[in-house]
């Protein structure tokens, strides 16, 4: 029971971090982005294939509120991962001699 509190508390934990608080993190480049702007081949990069995707750069495409698309975006991301992950771990998992 303590393990099922556990995980339960850390997804609702990711899932306000991700819905509520990724809105605030840093709106500066990441690394890449950074060394390419100082040594100046920015100019070459191309769009990216995937940019036209629903959920393509931290936002949900359709939602204008930037504050409500990167929200959405991260609680999307979190229950998708969240689902993807549980169903490796049962397939994966060992097999016990009693129910859990």
């Amino acid at each position: 029971m303590k393990q099922k509190t556990f995980l339960i508390s850390g997804f609702i934990a990711s899932l306000f971090l991700a819905g509520v608080v990724s809105f605030y993190a840093s709106s500066h480049p990441d690394g890449l982005e950074k060394v390419a702007e100082d040594i100046g081949f920015i100019e070459t990069a191309k769009e990216n294939t995937n940019s036209d995707v629903i959920l393509s750069d931290y936002g949900f495409k359709g939602i204008d509120n930037p504050r409500l698309s990167t929200g959405a975006a991260g609680v999307i991301g979190v229950i998708v991962t969240g689902a993807i992950s549980t169903g490796f771990f049962l397939l994966i998992r060992r097999k016990s001699g009693g129910n859990k």
